[in-house]
Order: structure tokens, then C-alpha cells, then sequence
């Protein structure tokens, strides 16, 4: 299989969301949840409200029933929308995280920059 077979699988069971829905899912409680790499980040800018939880440990965190989890990883059935810089690892991890029974989990059409092109937030 190639990576671009897997990104389409990935999002073939994902109900992406663009910059504004991921603002609104947000704005209801959804975690937001941006896996971009420090130094990313730093260059790009940030969401305002985004839980920082960088890649290699996402589903550590975010597995209600893991151990090392983040407070707000509460329930299998919290919505996350995950974000990267232009939308397309945040597709394989939420689709991942939907392997983990995070029915909900989705990712950010377009990523980070996305965001920022529609005027949205950013610090």
C-alpha cells in the first residue's frame, strides 16, 4: 500500500471539518487538538484554546483508557479535531485515534494554514 492509498482510507471514514466547523466544534467543548512539532509551531504560529499534544505521543494521551492521558481525554465519546500544518498527518492520526475507539475523532481541512488563510485566531 502506498501513503497516498492510506491517506485515502484514513479520510474516507473521517468527517472533516473546514477552519470555521473546527472553530464552532471547539467553541461546543470539542478538543482541539494541534500535533505539530515545536519548532512548526514556533515558525507557524498557534491556535488560541488548542491542546498542544505532539505527534509520537497522541494516543498515549488521548486514550481514555490509557494511564498517561490528559485529563480532558474523558470519554470515547469526546469530539477531537486534530490539526498538523496543512492537513494531512492530522488525517492518519485522527483516523488512528479512531482505531482506538474515538468514534468522533476528525482532523482540520487544509491544517494550521487553513486556519490562519481564513482569518481565524492564531498567536
Amino acid at each position: 500500500m502506498r501513503v497516498e492509498e492510506l491517506l485515502e482510507e484514513a479520510r474516507a471514514r473521517l468527517v472533516r471539518l473546514h477552519p470555521r466547523e473546527a472553530a464552532e466544534a471547539r467553541d461546543r467543548g470539542a478538543l482541539l487538538v494541534d500535533i505539530r512539532p515545536e519548532a512548526q509551531r514556533a515558525q507557524e504560529g498557534g491556535i488560541p484554546g488548542a491542546l498542544v499534544i505532539e505527534r509520537n505521543v497522541l494516543e498515549w494521551r488521548l486514550d481514555p483508557a490509557s494511564e498517561w492521558r490528559i485529563p480532558e481525554a474523558d470519554s470515547h465519546d469526546r469530539e477531537v479535531v486534530v490539526v498538523c500544518s496543512a492537513g494531512y498527518s492530522s488525517s492518519l492520526a485522527a483516523a488512528a485515534l479512531q482505531d482506538l475507539g474515538l468514534a468522533r475523532a476528525t482532523d482540520l481541512i487544509g491544517g494550521f494554514q487553513a486556519w490562519a488563510d481564513a482569518g481565524l485566531p492564531t498567536t
